[in-house]
C-alpha cells in the first residue's frame, strides 16, 4: 500500500491541526490554574499584611495603649504619641486601600477585601479615627477614600467591643 505524498501531507496537517487544539486546551487549563493561584496568592497577602498589623500593635503594650487611647482622641497627646498614633492607623489604612485595589483590578475576591474594611465600622464614630481620616485621607487613593466615606456614612453599627467604652 502506497500513500501519494499530498495524502502524506493532509495527514499531517490534521494531526497538526489536532494538537494545536489540544495545546490550547492545556494552556487554558494551565492559565485557569495561575489565576487561582494568583488570586489565593493575593488573598492570602492581604490576610497576613492585616494580621501582621495587628500582632505587632497587639503585642506591644506601648502600642497597644497608644491605639486604645488614640481612639480616644489625640489631645492629650505628646506629639510623638500622635505621630505614633497616626501612622498606626496610615499603616492599616495603606492595607485596607491595597486590598480594595486588588479588587478593582479583580485579582481578589471582593469578599476578602470587605472583610477587612468592615473593621471601619466598627470605629467610624471615635474621635481617634475622625482625627486620622480628617488628617491623613487626602494621601489615600482617591476611589478607596470614596469607598471608606461610604462606609462611614452607612447607618451606624455599634462599636467593636474593644472600643465600646471609649464611646461611651
Amino acid at each position: 500500500m502506497h500513500i501519494k505524498l499530498s495524502d502524506a501531507a493532509n495527514l499531517a496537517e490534521v494531526v497538526a491541526a489536532v494538537a494545536v487544539v489540544v495545546s490550547l486546551i492545556y494552556v487554558g487549563i494551565q492559565v485557569n490554574d495561575s489565576t487561582r493561584a494568583v488570586r489565593a496568592a493575593a488573598a492570602n497577602d492581604a490576610n497576613v499584611a492585616m494580621q501582621n498589623w495587628y500582632i505587632a500593635v497587639g503585642s506591644n503594650p506601648q502600642s497597644s495603649e497608644i491605639m486604645i487611647e488614640g481612639m480616644r482622641g489625640t489631645r492629650d497627646f505628646t506629639p510623638a504619641e500622635e505621630y505614633q498614633f497616626l501612622m498606626m492607623m496610615h499603616g492599616i489604612f495603606l492595607g485596607m486601600q491595597n486590598s480594595y485595589l486588588l479588587v478593582q483590578e479583580g485579582t481578589l475576591d471582593p469578599l476578602v477585601s470587605e472583610s477587612i474594611t468592615a473593621a471601619i465600622t466598627g470605629v467610624k464614630e471615635l474621635p481617634g479615627f475622625k482625627e486620622y481620616w480628617r488628617q491623613r485621607k487626602n494621601l489615600l487613593y482617591p476611589r478607596f477614600v470614596e469607598h471608606v466615606e461610604q462606609l462611614t456614612s452607612s447607618p451606624s453599627s455599634p462599636p467593636v467591643d474593644l472600643y465600646r467604652e471609649i464611646q461611651n
